[in-house]
């Protein structure tokens, strides 16, 4: 839904928010759509590369051509700063832009923001925004996916990151959690100095629920085109083919399924994705020997709600995983979930037993053994699926509308929460 004839209606005193982003991203975009619609916050999104707006090599995606066929612009209002540097990728430099001052500020005739909100700090353009904000007196809001790091981490980078957040604290005024993790990790930095407004990492479960209900029909052909029995279950693998994604470990766990050696395990395994790891995969696939295994390449979002639908339960094995968006999307389709417990999602979305199943992140045996659970019945699998859509139910934008208002009224005062 257009959100531009209710921001008409919007009165003078609404809160003039900016949000500062590195580019157009296919999640955020119905999110951004849902605040436009708040009569009393008036958005204007800023973005400093418009890459994924045409179609671009993705290297997550081993160059693959993405294209995203959802809309990434319609519904709020927008601006692409001028650039100084755009390599059409993300890094702590790219992109990088001017005018984020005289922005804020506001051009002759208008009034400058009420509020800046940042997604991500770690950035050129957000230090500089942080910085304008400070300069102009407009408080800042900061959502991101950080989490505390593991034992991997050099002593020197957390040193220079716990050097860089104390500055942070100077420059901001409340933080974002998208969840348990991340709200520790701002706990753990920041203390009760700077207020945190929960604002969960959710996507647009009404559309991900209607996209897999509108598959079911179409769910013979789907089964067709791959070659699957279906009497048997479908295990599904959807993300980057990336080393930190461990599709390796779900090969390696699919094989101890197998019966006897030479057999194939009685369930499918299905991969859906691109990336680097992509040849390496399917020479270790080809030399199970097995027939059950299927790669699918790269889809775009549209098309996930049919392999949803396809599936008995979805795996998420990733280390080093800030969240893991396509496990809420799974759950609106009534899916188990086995993730890793490495996956920042885990402690706000999957109870083991419940939604699906947790296993130590590389543990091969155990994430065999949740899957064993899971597929034991059809009707556990069912009853874990239907779980996790219930979960996921409060999981949503609205949650997040909430979270935002409260940020904006505390650090404003000039809404209600």
């Amino acid at each position: 839904m257009d959100s531009l004839p209710r921001r008409n209606q919007k009165k003078a005193q609404a809160v003039r928010l900016a949000y500062l982003v590195t580019h157009p991203i296919q999640y955020q975009a119905p999110l951004l759509r849902r605040i436009a619609l708040e009569p009393d916050i008036d958005l204007t999104v800023f973005f400093g590369s418009d890459f994924s707006v045409h179609g671009y090599n993705d290297v997550g995606f081993g160059g693959a051509d993405v294209r995203w066929d959802i809309p990434l612009l319609e519904g709020y209002k927008h601006e692409f700063l001028p650039v100084l540097r755009d390599l059409r990728r993300i890094t702590r430099l790219s992109p990088l832009n001017h005018g984020i001052f005289t922005r804020l500020r506001g051009r002759p005739g208008e009034p400058g923001f009420d509020a800046l909100w940042l997604h991500g700090y770690a950035n050129a353009n957000a230090l500089h925004a942080m910085l304008a904000a400070r300069s102009l007196g407009i408080p800042v809001l900061v959502r991101a996916e950080s989490r505390l790091p593991g034992g991997e981490r050099s002593h020197w980078r957390r040193s220079l990151q716990q050097l860089y957040l104390h500055l942070l604290g100077e420059l901001v005024s409340g933080v974002l959690p998208i969840g348990q993790l991340n709200a520790e990790f701002w706990q753990h930095h920041f203390g009760d100095a700077i207020p945190q407004f929960p604002m969960p990492y959710a996507v647009d479960n009404g559309y991900f629920q209607q996209r897999s209900h509108d598959a079911a029909p179409n769910r013979s052909s789907l089964q067709k085109k791959l070659n699957l029995d279906p009497s048997r279950p479908v295990i599904l693998f959807a993300s980057k083919l990336q080393k930190r994604k461990c599709c390796a470990d779900l090969l390696g766990a699919y094989r101890l399924l197998s019966p006897a050696p030479g057999i194939d395990p009685h369930p499918y395994l299905v991969i859906v994705g691109d990336g680097e790891q992509r040849s390496a995969l399917e020479q270790t696939a080809q030399e199970t020997g097995f027939q059950s295994i299927r790669f699918c390449g790269f889809r775009n979002q549209s098309e996930l709600p049919g392999f949803f639908d396809l599936c008995s339960v979805f795996v998420l094995p990733s280390r080093h995983e800030p969240w893991g968006l396509i496990v809420n999307e799974v759950m609106n389709a009534a899916r188990p979930v086995i993730v890793s417990d490495d996956a920042g999602c885990q402690p706000d979305l999957i109870t083991p037993g419940v939604e699906g199943e947790v296993f130590p992140v590389g543990n091969r045996d155990a994430l065999a053994h949740a899957l064993r659970r899971i597929l034991a019945t059809p009707k556990t699998a069912q009853q874990m699926g239907q779980r996790a859509l219930e979960r996921i139910q409060s999981w949503n934008f609205e949650e997040d509308v909430c979270g935002l208002r409260r940020a904006l009224a505390a650090v404003t005062k000039k809404i209600a929460p």
